[in-house]
């Protein structure tokens, strides 16, 4: 970034860098977002074996990790989530303003220099039986490296010179790398910090537009702790997420099917106004904690106790 700082100053951004710079980003960052976390970590749709290898290799483009080290890591993030053993969180690093510093440092990217090997028979075992996945993960910095030096060969075919191979190199690839990460880092960061949280979860999960914006969807983060196994962050009408409307596109044209959102009584029974509007008391059904997991049986649960103690608090009025 401190090269491309200064590549900028002295020779200004041309629009081919500028093309490839934003045209790379869109397909890693789907990768990431549709790839990595929605089909394979959560498994919130189906598609086939060439969709599933494209997506494979554009999420390993984005230089973030393999696959079982990328879908391992984030599922045991919901299974400890906010709680000892999340690999990732803000919380629990002290208090103040030097603890929320801290902590949101750790949560962006402090982790990283202190993680441990994940356990992928314990958390992929889905991924690692399919030899597809398996090729694909062990060659992970073929797709990195190939990630970087594509736009400089963009650049080369049209323009036919080496300085612009290299400055899209350092836009298309670098810059881009950079840039992907810390948009999709601060999901882990931000979006368990500031904004809201308009469902019932078990962490601290929030809402976060700006973030959404950036990640095309998954700044939804609230809604998405609720609804795990959901192709669908943005629940509202008016939440922009890209990349559901992605994903229901490609099932127009069945690249994509058995698609998974929550009903409307599972995001009633769910709700947090619902919820605190209600004086019945609640049986606190044991949830599943992991990627695998809507809460169905404790969202139904949850939904009969508040229509009992409504109607219970009419007849006693009666």
């Amino acid at each position: 970034m401190i090269g491309a700082g200064v590549v900028f100053w002295n020779r200004g951004l041309s629009l081919l860098d500028l093309i490839l710079c934003a045209s790379f980003y869109a397909v890693t960052m789907l990768g990431i977002t549709l790839g990595y976390h929605r089909l394979f970590t959560h498994r919130s749709f189906k598609c086939g074996v060439t969709l599933r290898a494209a997506l494979c290799i554009a999420g390993s483009m984005a230089a973030q990790g393999p696959i079982f080290f990328w879908t391992a890591c984030h599922r045991r993030h919901h299974r400890h989530s906010d709680e000892p053993g999340d690999p990732h969180s803000p919380h629990h690093h002290g208090t103040g303003v030097s603890g929320v510093l801290y902590g949101w440092w750790y949560s962006h990217v402090g982790w990283m220099f202190s993680h441990a090997p994940e356990n992928y028979v314990r958390l992929v075992p889905d991924l690692i039986r399919e030899p597809q996945l398996r090729m694909l993960n062990r060659y992970y910095w073929l797709w990195v490296i190939g990630g970087i030096l594509l736009p400089g060969l963009i650049a080369l075919a049209i323009t036919g010179t080496w300085a612009a191979a290299a400055s899209a190199v350092l836009w298309g690839g670098l810059v881009r790398v950079f840039l992907v990460h810390h948009s999709t880092w601060s999901i882990n960061s931000i979006c368990h910090l500031f904004g809201e949280s308009p469902y019932e979860t078990e962490d601290r999960s929030r809402n976060n537009l700006v973030c959404a914006i950036l990640t095309f969807g998954e700044g939804w983060h609230n809604n998405h702790h609720a609804f795990p196994t959901s192709a669908r962050h943005g629940l509202e009408w008016w939440q922009c997420d890209v990349v559901y409307g992605i994903i229901r596109s490609l099932s127009w044209v069945r690249l994509t099917w058995d698609i998974r959102v929550p009903s409307a009584d599972q995001r009633v029974a769910k709700a947090k106004t619902l919820q605190s509007t209600s004086s019945a008391p609640t049986e606190q059904m044991p949830t599943q904690r992991g990627p695998e997991s809507n809460s169905l049986p404790s969202t139904i649960q949850q939904g009969k106790a508040i229509l009992l103690g409504a109607r219970t608090q009419s007849g006693s009025r009666r």
